[in-house]
């Protein structure tokens, strides 16, 4: 295993914790190792938009990045390192985003309660309303459309309602009147944040304060599978690269684990440096070792502390135990601090990409 640290010196100023959080006025971004981020310059209105960098989507030109209190994306060039923003609809919060199987981009307007394709401008060319007209009301319900991704069929765009424990479906998107279906989850209040196909032919998610994998089939059946560890808050939710299985990440309980598709579930605890560190999402590079982001908790920010990438050996993928002391590890610290970092994903030349929601910059770390 190994460590690599960055002075106070080179950090990008102090941890704003105590003080609210100052705009990022940089122009320049930080590099740090084989790690660089860079400022995402949103143009804020208010100080109420500060700290809202999201989602990140990539294809071979650009990273799209969602901006929700911000209600703007922001498409970074990954040759020039040029910045465009595009502006949404005022108040709609576009947090969920990807590009579909023509390469197409989707965004989800959380607080607006639709999901809107874009064209190459960033204009709204398709808007699909995803709200809930309960039968008899006159007042339609906002799911608040939070995580959006591909069904296995590449073609069904798929939701969580955040705020309604659902988990919506777009059929036929492109349609002039798609179909759009909403499936309760079994557990109220379960807060299901983020999605994904797995090989299986499912699509599965995280639920936030459920504690629990959620995993519904191309029918709309829904299950749910409870995690061994209680208030773990799982966040991101990944398919192995050979599609055996799912893995995902528990922000509080510090833990990676991979679930089967039959839903048994394995947890593994990171060797976090300190006790207030939690964690975000993760990915696989090219050698399917496996990277998972871990932070200062910004609730609990005493004693202060580096923001970092915990890259795991591919080993970790076919141990027959929970016991990690035998798979090769190290750490890579960010340049920023007080980063929250919040989503993390592989380009085609296999570089990996992340987000750092309350410092807004986009990070790479450069594998090849």
């Amino acid at each position: 295993m190994s460590f690599s640290f960055l002075s106070d010196a080179f950090a990008q100023g102090s941890c704003p914790m105590m003080a609210g959080f100052p705009k990022d006025t940089s122009t320049h971004a930080a590099t740090l190792g084989n790690i660089t981020d860079f400022p995402l310059q949103w143009p804020y209105d208010t100080i109420t938009q500060l700290g809202s960098t999201h989602e990140l989507v990539i294809n071979e030109k650009y990273v799209y990045i969602t901006g929700q209190n911000m209600h703007q994306l922001a498409r970074f060039d990954r040759s020039t390192n040029q910045i465009k923003h595009f502006p949404m609809p005022k108040g709609s919060g576009p947090h969920g985003i990807l590009f579909d199987h023509q390469g197409r981009l989707w965004v989800s307007l959380e607080f607006d309660g639709f999901v809107v394709r874009l064209d190459d401008n960033g204009h709204i060319v398709k808007k699909i309303d995803v709200r809930m007209y309960p039968s008899g009301s006159k007042n339609p319900i906002n799911p608040a459309p939070h995580g959006i991704c591909l069904g296995a069929d590449d073609k069904t765009i798929w939701f969580t309602g955040k705020r309604t424990s659902t988990i919506g479906r777009i059929t036929n998107p492109d349609a002039e009147n798609p179909v759009v279906e909403h499936f309760e989850l079994p557990q109220l209040g379960g807060v299901p944040i983020y999605l994904k196909a797995g090989a299986d032919g499912s699509v599965w998610g995280t639920e936030l304060l459920g504690s629990k994998i959620l995993k519904v089939s191309a029918t709309g059946k829904v299950e749910e599978f409870t995690i061994p560890t209680p208030n773990s808050r799982p966040i991101g939710i990944i398919h192995d690269p050979e599609g055996k299985c799912m893995w995902f990440s528990e922000e509080s309980g510090v833990k990676i684990c991979k679930i089967t598709f039959d839903g048994v579930i394995t947890e593994y605890p990171v060797p976090a440096l300190q006790k207030n560190d939690i964690m975000a999402s993760l990915a696989f590079d090219d050698e399917m070792n496996l990277w998972v982001q871990v932070y200062v908790d910004m609730n609990n920010p005493n004693p202060s502390g580096y923001d970092y990438i915990v890259k795991f050996d591919k080993s970790i993928r076919n141990l027959k135990t929970n016991d990690l002391s035998g798979v090769p590890f190290n750490t890579h610290t960010i340049p920023s601090k007080c980063s929250v970092m919040h989503r993390i994903e592989k380009d085609e030349e296999g570089n990996l990409w992340f987000t750092e929601m309350m410092a807004d910059r986009l990070g790479k770390v450069t594998l090849k």
